[in-house]
């Protein structure tokens, strides 16, 4: 049986938008090239712009390639509870159903995988028609 691919952040954009009524949107207009991704004008994937909630341990700097992916509150506690999961959180999004992946550990997870994820992040955000519609139903 043939292995998965592993993931590469090119994906996320192929990804995203190939769901239903997908936009991308710039996240913060004074970083070009860090794009959001929404469904009738909610966010439900995005790359962030470095902020001092997310440091990297080995420098003391913020992380300049963080990703944020809506979730439900069970997947977010799966994803981060998960020791061999890259997926992670900060105190700043406790209470917010999201989870964060470096772009660098996006290669640790299948592109399989990395579709799950925003297929769900993309539902988490949908209105329920579209989601059914997506999911089969009407």
């Amino acid at each position: 049986m043939a292995r998965a691919r592993r993931a590469r952040v090119t994906d996320v954009e192929q990804l995203a938008l190939g769901l239903p009524e997908v936009t991308r949107d710039p996240a913060d207009p004074t970083a070009p090239g860090r794009p959001a991704y929404q469904v009738r004008g909610k966010t439900f994937a995005f790359f962030r712009v470095p902020r001092m909630d997310a440091l990297d341990p080995a420098t003391g700097e913020p992380y300049d390639d963080v990703m944020a992916f809506s979730c439900t509150a069970e997947d977010k506690e799966a994803m981060v509870g998960d020791p061999g999961s890259p997926f992670f959180t900060t105190p700043h999004w406790n209470g917010y159903n999201a989870v964060l992946l470096l772009e660098r550990d996006v290669g640790e997870i299948s592109v399989t995988e990395l579709r799950e994820v925003i297929t769900d992040a993309w539902l988490a955000k949908a209105p329920k028609r579209l989601a059914a519609q997506l999911l089969g139903g009407s």
